[in-house]
């Protein structure tokens, strides 16, 4: 391996996969569950009425994943909510490679013992497709963002795409690689 290479892809690659090879008895190296990418969404629902509301969620994030975030647009409109289409209603980063794996460390080992009576996340958010959705509804979790300089709480999504096929597949890799999952007495994790 490389000298820059990542805390958690050596581990990923020296324990967390030979670990579910003989857990789910793959028989192909290939069918090892592995983390394909990390999302991260950030909607800013006052971004029609306050343009640097938007500039400031554009600015976290890219403080937060060390990558400029792409701006989402309204793709029609809703007059109930004020929104036109083509307007700008959030901000998202896709982040894959060393990147990924840098921000997962990040966000097991810094951010997230960071919120207040933290005990770990829950374990209901899997999609059935082996990918899973954890909610932050603070971003001031985050070491990058300065408290002093923040002028609202705003939160967001951070989405763990995995390749592995269950959901039992994926929560297993997510454990393997540090997340903090908090099950509710001795059950499974839920499946879709």
């Amino acid at each position: 391996m490389a000298e820059n290479t990542p805390r958690l892809h050596t581990k990923y690659q020296d324990e967390v996969r030979s670990t579910l090879k003989d857990q789910f008895g793959y028989e192909n190296p290939m069918e090892v569950p592995r983390l394909e990418k990390i999302s991260i969404n950030k909607g800013i629902g006052e971004a029609s009425d306050n343009e640097k509301a938007l500039d400031t969620a554009v600015e976290e994030l890219r403080k937060i994943t060390g990558q400029h975030p792409t701006i989402n647009r309204a793709s029609k409109s809703i007059a109930s909510f004020n929104i036109r289409e083509g307007m700008p209603i959030g901000a998202s980063v896709t982040l894959r490679d060393v990147r990924m794996y840098e921000f997962f460390d990040r966000l097991v080992t810094l951010a997230l013992p960071n919120i207040r009576d933290f005990g770990g996340v829950p374990d209901r958010s899997f999609d059935g497709h082996g990918n899973y959705t954890l909610g932050i509804k603070e971003q001031t979790i985050f070491p990058e963002i300065d408290v002093d300089n923040v002028d609202r709480i705003s939160g967001m999504d951070v989405t763990f795409v995995t390749s592995a096929e269950s959901d039992e597949e994926a929560y297993a890799l997510l454990k393997g690689l540090g997340m903090p999952f908090v099950r509710r007495g001795d059950e499974e994790p839920a499946r879709a």
